[in-house]
């Protein structure tokens, strides 16, 4: 393993929910098309993580072992939880403990997929014909959290679009395409993922109208960088949501997710090599939630964002020729 670090070597590679029954919230990921690709459990500390993906013939991190792989999404479950009738999720969308906003699944067809979700008794948060956005669709899992459902066919007018109908749909198909949060500084935010991260700025969506910036990051990879911007065909980016004048507002603070009421819990990126990436960060002087050296976990490591919220770091195992747990 090399004992340097490449930035164009890493992944985002999951975004962590905590879930108070693992049994439905398993069965709402792979109804949409993904696989338990891990397991871990740690009954000392009475929890278990469920690793998802997409892991069919077209997915992009097919075969892949867990921590080389984008898109993935991480179901945290605290022991008890599911028969607490009082446990409820932040799902980070309600005042005053907005912060993590969804997740966000690219469809082959659109209106069929909805359909299909529908059907199975899931509710909408907004569906495809509801207001004036009829490309997009919001989808709440058991928890709900909001899961964004887009088309992956470029123009695609959603609930308008003729060439949709009758269409049916292939949920093996499908990407785990974008992980939104909102930020308070966007500059501060953007400066920290392309610098720090080494990701890169694929995609940005101006609304002044409606006084907010949407900023797609990711890392190109071997598919490299989107043809004229259209990332829905991707999977694992990061989308950082402004809402422009929070950066003026000295008291103005997004909730992390892991103070109270707790939900979203991290997004994580997996590095060719965890000491010289993690040495790396050192130099760079960035805030830390956890050092590798901090704890009984000497294997992972958090970094905080500009607005606290918890980034970890893991190996990627292919570098390493190991598995990590």
């Amino acid at each position: 393993m090399a004992t340097t670090t490449n930035t164009n070597n890493y992944k985002f590679n999951h975004s962590m929910l905590r879930v108070k029954d693992p049994k439905e919230s398993v069965k709402f990921y792979e109804f949409l098309g993904m696989s338990v690709v891990k397991k871990l459990s740690f009954p000392e500390a009475k929890f278990d993580l469920y690793f998802l993906s997409y892991d069919g013939p077209s997915a992009l991190s097919r075969g892949n072992s867990t921590f080389d792989r984008e898109g993935v999404i991480e179901l945290t479950h605290n022991y008890g939880t599911e028969s607490d009738p009082n446990y409820r999720i932040n799902n980070g969308n309600a005042e005053p403990h907005r912060g993590f906003g969804h997740v966000c699944i690219s469809v082959d067809h659109i209106q069929a997929a909805c359909k299909r979700i529908e059907d199975a008794g899931y509710k909408f948060q907004k569906k495809l014909a509801d207001g004036r956005m009829k490309n997009i669709a919001f989808a709440l899992d058991p928890d709900g959290y909001w899961v964004e459902i887009i088309s992956k066919k470029i123009g695609s007018k959603g609930a308008d679009d003729p060439e949709e109908e009758g269409k049916e749909t292939d949920p093996r198909t499908y990407r785990m395409n974008h992980t939104m949060i909102r930020v308070k500084d966007a500059e501060k935010s953007l400066k920290f993922y392309q610098e720090v991260l080494g990701m890169t700025l694929f995609r940005t969506v101006e609304q002044s109208a409606a006084k907010f910036n949407l900023y797609f990051l990711g890392y190109p990879g071997s598919k490299g960088m989107p043809e004229g911007g259209f990332t829905a065909d991707y999977e694992g980016l990061l989308e950082l949501t402004w809402n422009y004048g929070t950066e003026k507002d000295e008291n103005f603070k997004y909730h992390d997710g892991n103070s109270e009421p707790q939900g979203f819990g991290h997004i994580c990126v997996s590095v060719d090599n965890l000491d010289a990436a993690c040495s790396r960060f050192e130099t760079m002087n960035c805030n830390w939630k956890k050092r590798l050296t901090d704890g009984r976990m000497r294997n992972v490591a958090f970094l905080l964002d500009p607005d606290g919220y918890w980034v970890e770091i893991v190996q990627n195992e292919r570098f390493a020729g190991k598995e990590n747990f």
